[in-house]
């Protein structure tokens, strides 16, 4: 069938190619049959709506006739949106890291018609140059190996495929030690840099795991280190470039290590970790620059993320009119011209705080930042920057606006309905709460089909199994707005998506989670993972959910579970910790936790339940004295003292405080590290 075939697709990713020369497939049994009838190799090409790189080498090669047709004459071509099916690009991601490549997209890679990956790589230019071959001659040469060098390939796929299933096997298990969570976050902060935050060099991520196991660090043990590690770092990114000063949220991540110059891509996870973090910090802080960050980068959510069915899109584009940035980029001349009814002087110190120059600042143009000029300035100054902005954000408005992704996924949806019932109680914004409930309501009715979650949604139409990290964020998002609102529906929620993941995903043999379910679509291995990417993996998420299952109900199965995940996965600590923060933050929430028990109702629980709400430690847990609970819990009989309406009991383990019921004295016990 000589045509694209990716028309009827749902992806904005993918309706992006449904016009090229090329002719793409789908992933799915049809495609890998016609490479078995056609005896071609597979070329698979993994992407995502936002990625620029992937649409470099979609205009030099995927719409260029010559280029299309050698691809069409010799391989059978298969589009992936990586978003759509992460599942699949884990599989070839991790492929290419076995062949020595460092990752990324577009991810490039050539599969045997059975679907085993043999050889790869991410963006190939259409041309030779600086030593790296045309991708036309690539794809030439890939097929000629394939059909007259097949013991190449098959010793290559056989390699990748025994790699492959060695790394989704368990390890042999163990135990972390006692000091772990604060050795590792002493070698950590010793990491971050000095002068920029972060870690590491260009480019630079904004790595949130990291900076939330050192603020739990530093609330745990009082090491001052770790609190200006995390303040520093995120002072940088929210002066930086990489921040939109005129519409809020975060890029992915900075190519410079001064987080001068983003890549301009917003994605809706990078942007939910940003929300929960700064909201702990900026409750444990009082820093008026997080708070502010923090009610922007919502407010960007809330205004340009939300689809017509009340949950969240995936991201916005790097690119627009063909160009990376265009749309948030800036010349002198524009900003002279914008800001005419402010005095010149006013003028002036804006483009001197902001870095506008006649030279700019990337490519000949402005990135608007403030790595210059940091600090707070006097409180009427920032009130008329503050005006101006608001002039450049309407100016910039009618501008040609990158593209939005509005497909709807259930994992980082999960996230930011977390973040946003996190953050909406701690700082007392119920429409943040009522956006992250609309958001969990639509998942939870319009996201299940023959009673399970699914991954994707977009143009009424439902795709996919969910993955672990599918179920593990929804898990997090219902415990969060079940602390935050104390809806016993949504900790009910919690309890049974749980048990649909640990039926479905649980591995009887290594324990730990499968990344895809026992009745999805087999793929060449079942893949398993502990480690962070971009975004938490599920069996790290997991530990934290099932400590929280544990404290707020007491069924030490859960508890059970989450020592089986870390025991499983504890050898990974010796090999290398740093892909494993979430795992780490699990851990400390698993031994670590305080849990504050309300006894009571009323305006007077509510004044107490608010003071815990706000408290800055990510590994407290807010529950509700119930007679229900095992005589084991901490919570099991606790109640209101005679002369009083409600208390909080502070709880470490099974040892509670004595009751409070004084507001204020509950907010000193949780406001200061231990």
């Amino acid at each position: 069938m000589s045509q694209n075939l990716l028309r009827e697709e749902t992806s904005p990713y993918l309706l992006q190619h449904k016009d090229n020369p090329v002719h793409w497939r789908p992933w799915g049994p049809a495609a890998l049959a016609e490479a078995k009838a056609a005896n071609k190799p597979i070329l698979l090409s993994v992407g995502y709506a936002a990625c620029h790189w992937c649409h470099v080498m979609a205009h030099e090669s995927f719409e260029d006739d010559a280029v299309a047709a050698v691809m069409n004459e010799l391989f059978v071509n298969i589009k992936v949106d990586r978003e759509e099916r992460p599942d699949i690009d884990t599989i070839y991601m991790s492929a290419l890291h076995h062949l020595g490549e460092q990752g990324g997209w577009p991810l490039t890679m050539f599969l045997t018609p059975d679907g085993e990956p043999f050889w790869g790589g991410t963006y190939f230019p259409k041309t030779a140059g600086y030593g790296r071959p045309g991708f036309p001659d690539v794809c030439r040469e890939v097929s000629r190996i394939f059909h007259d060098e097949s013991e190449k390939v098959t010793k290559n796929a056989d390699a990748l495929r025994a790699a492959l299933k060695e790394q989704a096997k368990a390890q042999a298990p163990g135990e972390p030690a006692p000091e772990i969570l604060d050795n590792v976050a002493d070698r950590l902060v010793r990491s971050v840099d000095p002068e920029h935050g972060g870690v590491g060099s260009a480019p630079k991520f904004p790595q949130p795991f990291l900076l939330e196991l050192l603020w739990r660090s530093w609330l745990r043990t009082g090491d001052q280190r770790a609190r200006n590690a995390v303040t520093l770092t995120l002072t940088r990114m929210c002066q930086g470039g990489i921040y939109d000063h005129l519409g809020g949220g975060l890029a992915r991540y900075s190519v410079d290590e001064r987080w001068l110059v983003p890549h301009f891509e917003k994605m809706l996870y990078d942007n939910a970790c940003l929300i929960s973090l700064l909201s702990d910090v900026a409750t444990g802080t009082g820093s008026t620059l997080f708070a502010a960050r923090l009610h922007e980068t919502v407010g960007w959510v809330l205004r340009e993320m939300v689809t017509e069915e009340g949950a969240f899109g995936a991201s916005l584009d790097a690119d627009s009119e063909g160009e990376e940035g265009k749309f948030y980029v800036w010349s002198e001349t524009e900003i002279d011209a914008a800001l005419t009814d402010f005095a010149p002087d006013d003028v002036a110190d804006f483009k001197r705080i902001y870095d506008v120059t006649p030279d700019g600042n990337f490519e000949g143009h402005t990135i608007l930042n403030r790595l210059d000029h940091p600090d707070d300035l006097p409180t009427e100054q920032e009130a008329l920057f503050a005006r101006m902005r608001e002039v450049l954000f309407t100016t910039r408005a009618p501008r040609i606006r990158p593209g939005w992704d509005d497909k709807i996924l259930t994992d980082w949806n999960g996230q930011m309905i977390a973040a946003l019932a996190k953050a909406g109680a701690a700082h007392n914004e119920p429409v943040w709460l009522e956006a992250a409930q609309k958001a969990f309501d639509f998942i939870r009715t319009r996201m299940i089909m023959n009673g399970r979650l699914h991954h994707a949604f977009r143009a009424d139409k439902l795709q996919h199994l969910a993955m672990a990290d599918g179920y593990a964020n929804m898990i997090s998002a219902a415990l969060a707005l079940y602390e935050a609102t104390a809806d016993d529906t949504c900790l009910s929620q919690a309890k049974d998506w749980s048990e649909e993941l640990h039926a479905h995903y649980w591995d009887e043999e290594g324990h730990g989670y499968f990344f895809t379910a026992d009745d999805a679509e087999a793929l060449v291995v079942r893949t398993r993972s502990v480690t962070d990417d971009a975004t938490p993996s599920a069996n790290a998420t997991m530990i934290e959910n099932l400590a929280r299952l544990y404290y707020l109900t007491g069924d030490e199965t859960y508890r059970d579970r989450a020592n089986q995940i870390i025991r499983t996965f504890a050898s990974d600590l010796a090999r290398n910790f740093f892909p494993m923060c979430t795992y780490l933050n699990g851990l400390d929430t698993l031994l670590n936790a305080t849990q504050v028990v309300i006894a009571g109702t009323g305006p007077e629980a509510d004044a107490l339940r608010q003071v815990a709400l706000q408290s800055p430690l990510p590994s407290l847990v807010l529950n509700v004295a119930s007679d229900d609970l095992p005589a084991s819990h901490p919570a099991h009989g606790k109640t209101v003292p005679k002369d009083a309406e409600a208390a909080a009991y502070v709880c470490q383990g099974t040892n509670c405080s004595l009751p409070v019921n004084n507001p204020d004295a509950l907010h000193s016990m949780l406001a200061r590290p231990v």
